[in-house]
């Protein structure tokens, strides 16, 4: 048990209250200096018909001396705060760590049943795989990771964009424009190209677009030659996907895109047909949300082709019956929040037995600059682009500080570099607001960046390795009672709530600023306070633990965020 887990019991057995009841009222104080727990005595204040600031000062003197955990109990007005003894604190900690090796400290074992599903990634095939995509990728997977660590059940699935009337347009273009050794070379190029090229003609031709409709239902309708251009479209746009992937180090377990959910649009129309909820609107099939003060969900349109929202709810009753999700969350940028809310007010309507159960998690854009992007104009930023420029910089700053390692660890270093920075640039701000980078606030090594969380950890196993001491085990720990080494250890033990509260809100922004502010604190210690050169045998032995705790602590943290560590820089 921990020490506030000590304090709950402690308080209980002086007043007539459940553990529960006691765990709601308690707080940490907004300053350090006002203790590391606080109890505010206004709901007591009710039942005891005293004034709070009374009854703190009277519970405050009861409680002083009774525990050897707890170095003072003080009153501040209607709070009673709880001051935990340093050295105390520090072997509980350590205690903790050796029962639950390998996990986040405070970590509660346990195995849930829900199966949670997380839709990430979802690029357009036969598009460049742009920068928006990585926010998806990106946030996707460490929102994956982190209900898989808290021990959910997870399916990763990849939902392509390989369908729609997008499609008729890139099969018109590539019949009219296209060049079989240019496709050969670079596929999402010369795909990219023609399709542009289209938008442009259509302008001037508003007929092209009645042409590709033409084609597009042939496709639906499977016809060999639509049908044999897509399939190779979609082959050479996931042979450059996984290009991406498998530098990311992200996998999936499903790549089933729109096209796998078009055969299953009948039992959509069906199913609404039924429950009498399709009408008919300037020819198109649609579902009437007025109650939900949303426009009508159109289903399928005049020329009886489906659009994205039928897929969707094709997809939602596919995933029901074959996974039976208790979550079932996109990742999906915030433009799309109306499409969302009226595929689940669709589901609403149907009292389908899902309807509870998805969620949309929105994010926003990432820019270089003013530079926004669009593949109808050529104006884009591959992710591939980013992450090459990213590692050119990384090279760049690391031979200006003269890095210290053989060529084949120095390419290693910086690409996990490089990769770690372009993740945690998705990840450390609120999802849903938009980021502006560039490349000195990124690589900043003194910064809120990923080079300075990995240099803390490069840095703490580079202490180790020059101590060159193997087993720290039945160390004196208790002597870690300093105010620097005690922050480290508190903010060490905050990770996994923050975790916690980071997943209700499907916010990783908020553990990765617990992760920032453990870094901060680790750096302040090993500034302050000697290691290797410690007066002491016995108080080396102690901040060399501390060492080996930050680091494996940190390890994990970044993992769950799918950021892989290096172990000198």
């Amino acid at each position: 048990m921990d020490i506030k887990g000590k304090c709950v019991e402690l308080i209980t057995s002086e007043l007539a209250m459940t553990r529960e009841e006691v765990l709601a009222l308690l707080e940490i104080p907004p300053k350090e200096d006002m203790g590391d727990l606080a109890m505010p005595c206004f709901k007591l204040a009710k039942v005891q018909r005293r004034a709070p600031q009374e009854i703190a000062k009277d519970f405050a003197e009861r409680l002083r001396g009774k525990a050897d955990f707890l170095e003072n109990v003080v009153s501040e007005g209607p709070y009673v705060n709880f001051y935990y003894d340093k050295g105390i604190y520090a072997e509980m900690v350590f205690a903790n760590a050796e029962k639950h090796a390998g996990k986040l400290l405070q970590h509660q074992p346990e195995k849930k049943e829900d199966l949670v599903l997380v839709e990430y990634s979802s690029p357009n095939i036969a598009k460049p795989f742009h920068i928006g995509h990585g926010f998806s990728t990106c946030l996707g997977d460490a929102i994956a990771n982190m209900f898989e660590y808290l021990g959910y059940k997870v399916k990763r699935l990849n939902h392509l964009g390989d369908y729609g009337t997008q499609f008729g347009r890139l099969i018109y273009a590539w019949l009219a424009w296209g060049e079989e050794k240019a496709l050969e070379e670079d596929a999402i190029k010369e795909l990219t190209r023609v399709y542009i090229k289209f938008h442009e003609e259509a302008e001037k031709d508003e007929a092209l677009y009645d042409k590709a409709r033409a084609h597009f239902r042939h496709l639906e309708n499977g016809e060999a030659v639509e049908y044999g251009l897509w399939q190779r479209f979609r082959d050479l746009s996931l042979q450059e996907f996984s290009k991406i992937y498998d530098r990311l180090k992200i996998s999936f377990d499903s790549y089933n895109g729109e096209s796998f959910y078009s055969d299953k649009i009948p039992q959509v129309v069906e199913l609404l047909e039924e429950k009498k909820l399709l009408e008919k609107s300037e020819g198109a099939q649609v579902v009437n949300l007025d109650d939900y003060k949303l426009s009508p969900c159109i289903i399928l349109k005049s020329d009886g082709s489906s659009i994205y929202a039928t897929r969707d709810l094709a997809a939602i009753l596919y995933r029901a019956e074959t996974y039976d999700y208790q979550r079932n969350i996109y990742i999906v940028g915030r433009e799309q929040k109306f499409h969302f809310q009226q595929c689940f007010a669709v589901l609403d309507r149907l009292d389908h037995p899902k309807k509870d159960k998805n969620v949309h998690v929105a994010f926003g854009h990432l820019h270089f600059g003013t530079e926004s992007f669009s593949t109808r104009q050529g104006k884009i930023i591959r992710l591939e682009d980013l992450l090459d420029e990213t590692l050119a910089q990384v090279k760049r700053v690391m031979k200006e500080g003269s890095f210290d390692m053989p060529e084949e660890e120095f390419d290693e270093t910086a690409e996990a570099i490089a990769i770690a920075t372009v993740k945690f640039l998705y990840l450390k701000s609120g999802r849903e607001n938009d980021i502006s980078f560039t490349w000195e606030e990124i690589l900043d090594f003194n910064g809120d960046t990923a080079p300075y969380l990995l240099y803390a950890y490069a840095r703490a196993k580079s202490v180790l390795r020059r101590a060159g001491i193997e087993n720290l085990q039945n160390t004196q720990v208790g002597l870690l009672d300093s105010e620097e080494e005690f922050q480290v250890l508190k903010d060490l033990s905050a990770l996994e709530g923050a975790l916690k509260e980071a997943l209700k809100a499907y916010e990783p922004s908020i553990f990765v600023r617990q992760i920032i502010r453990t870094v901060r604190n680790f750096n302040r210690f090993y500034q302050e306070k000697p290691i290797l050169r410690a007066d002491k045998e016995e108080v080396k032995l102690a901040r060399l633990a501390l060492c080996q705790l930050f680091s494996e602590q940190i390890k994990i943290a970044l993992a769950i965020l799918g950021i892989e560590v290096v172990e000198r820089m």
